[in-house]
Order: structure tokens, then sequence, then C-alpha cells
């Protein structure tokens, strides 16, 4: 069974597996699937909006195919989810694209 297989079975079992949702979002990532990627790093958001690292990837994703104004957006929400998280390396990290992208 290939991940992404693997992954949507977990799914099945649990739409809000945060891990496996995220493992299914960067897998189509790196296939160059970025509207599957897309989706599932927003489904992910809406079921654990705590969930940083979806928000920092899905950012890049959209910085990388040029979805500026989409990309600063979820930067602003990852934002946001990193300071309530107390999660400052993410912070950092999305501060500096967001800096990137609005110079």
């Amino acid at each position: 069974m290939d991940k992404i297989a693997a992954l949507t079975e977990l799914l099945q079992l649990d739409p809000t597996n945060a891990f496996a949702r995220y493992g299914l979002a960067m897998e189509h990532n790196s296939q160059g699937k970025t509207d599957l990627a897309l989706t599932e790093f927003t489904t992910l958001i809406q079921h654990n909006p705590d969930y940083v690292p979806a928000y920092q990837m899905s950012a890049q994703t959209l910085a990388k195919l040029g979805r500026t104004d989409e990309a600063i957006t979820r930067l602003n929400e990852g934002l946001t989810a990193a300071h309530r998280t107390n999660n400052a390396h993410a912070a950092s990290e999305m501060q500096a694209l967001l800096d990137d992208l609005t110079i």
C-alpha cells in the first residue's frame, strides 16, 4: 500500500487525525499535487487550529505558487496560532517569510 492510500485509510477511521492529515498533505505536496495538498492543509487547520506546521507549510506552498495574498493571510493566521501555542521557533520562521513577501 502506498503512503497516500495508507494515510487515507487512517483518515477514514479518524478524519481529525492531525498526523495523518499532515502526512497526506505533505505527500501530495512532494508529488507536485499542490491543490490536493492545500486542500488537506486547510482541512487540517479546520479540525486542528493549533497545528502550526500546517499553516507554515501551506503558506510556503502558496508562496511558491505565486499566490502571495493567500500566503500572507495564512501566515498571519499561523502567527496567531504559533503565539497561542507558544511556538516561538515556528513564529520566527513564519515572520521571516511574511517579511520576505511584504517587502
